[in-house]
């Protein structure tokens, strides 16, 4: 365990932005995770978890408490058959994208597509990660979590998370630490059904498709650096959160609403995107959104925070901006968007001492 002072938070988030933690105490082990929070939540003082933070967004003013940084260690196979699959237990503080892809070397399937993605395992099952047709919850059989109400290690089954999109009964809560998280994957060469139709054409096959794994995971990184989503220290594009806003899931009532809305302003034969969600709701694209409400790639140039030059869906920093520009920019996008279409965008990272 070590203990530092005063470290600006922006160097250990994504977005680049963030002052500085009065206390940073990184972590190596599973129990001096639970031990530094017991020690915070002991002495009644704030305290915020930091993951890879690639999720966050810290005021210019930093966090005034105590930051646990996780950096714990560990992927274990604990059975492999034909039959079960591969049970592999991961640490929370694994990089999420070298999970994904030791499993495609090892033949293990089922979260191919969720290549690129930033960050560290334990923060996926909070907000249900996914992309390109998948998402953790079709493979998490187990989260192992720390209970700070309860003071005790508490393990939640795949059916006890609650999980729906981009979200999980982890999420909006700091009751629950993540500390492991068991996947149930596949063993194959192939890759689970494609189920995202810009990926099938871009690997060249029909939706249902299992394609080699090195081949999914090889295409999912080539359409994310394209959208400028995957990490790149000399791409501005890349110094975000990745998607700010989350994807609007609507009642078909609030869907006709909205395709009414948009006709008014585009035009009879401007609809928006729709996909049907199994509970017979109708999700809408929030980049179409952002879009044709007059935000378009790199809205914003050349101030110091701006859309990417490469997807609107992704707010960035362009190099020296603060917090409050980020957020600046967000809000006039949102509010854009509730202007034009009705629609109140929802912002996927957490905000640290600001709000949107």
């Amino acid at each position: 365990m070590r203990e530092e002072h005063g470290v600006p938070l922006s160097g250990l988030t994504t977005m680049r932005v963030g002052g500085p933690a009065a206390r940073l105490v990184t972590v190596e082990s599973t129990d001096e995770l639970v031990d530094a929070v017991r020690e915070v939540d002991d002495a009644d003082e704030p305290l915020l978890i930091l993951s890879g933070g690639s999720n966050l967004v810290v005021a210019d003013a930093g966090f005034a408490g105590t930051v646990v940084r996780i950096a714990t260690s560990g992927v274990v196979r604990e059975s492999v058959d034909s039959c079960g699959g591969a049970m592999v237990r991961v640490a929370a503080g694994e990089g999420w994208d070298g999970v994904v892809a030791r499993a495609v070397d090892e033949g293990w399937a089922g979260v191919e597509a969720l290549s690129g993605i930033p960050g560290l395992t334990g923060a996926t099952p909070i907000q249900n990660v996914g992309a390109y047709g998948q998402e953790v919850a079709q493979t998490i059989a187990q989260v192992r979590v720390w209970d700070r109400q309860e003071q005790a290690v508490r393990t939640f089954f795949n059916a006890d998370c609650a999980f729906t999109y981009r979200h999980s009964r982890f999420k909006g809560s700091d009751r629950h630490v993540v500390l492991d998280v068991l996947f149930q994957l596949e063993v194959a060469d192939l890759s689970r059904p494609i189920a995202y139709a810009a990926l099938a054409d871009g690997l060249g096959v029909g939706l249902g498709a299992r394609v080699p794994l090195a081949e999914t995971r090889a295409a999912v990184l080539d359409q994310r650096r394209r959208r400028g989503m995957v990490l790149d220290p000399a791409d501005h594009d890349t110094w975000s959160c990745g998607s700010f806003f989350t994807n609007p899931v609507l009642s078909q009532d609030g869907f006709d609403a909205l395709a009414e809305r948009a006709a008014g302003r585009l035009g009879s034969e401007v609809s928006p995107p729709r996909f049907a969600e199994p509970d017979g709701r109708v999700k809408t694209s929030a980049a179409w959104l952002i879009d044709h409400a007059g935000f378009g790639k790199g809205f914003g140039l050349p101030a110091p925070a701006a859309l990417s030059t490469k997807h609107t869906l992704a707010v960035t920093n362009r190099g020296g901006a603060s917090a409050s520009d980020i957020l600046a920019l967000a809000r006039q996008v949102r509010d854009g968007v509730e202007e034009a279409f009705g629609i109140r965008l929802v912002n996927e990272p957490v905000l640290v001492g600001e709000t949107l």
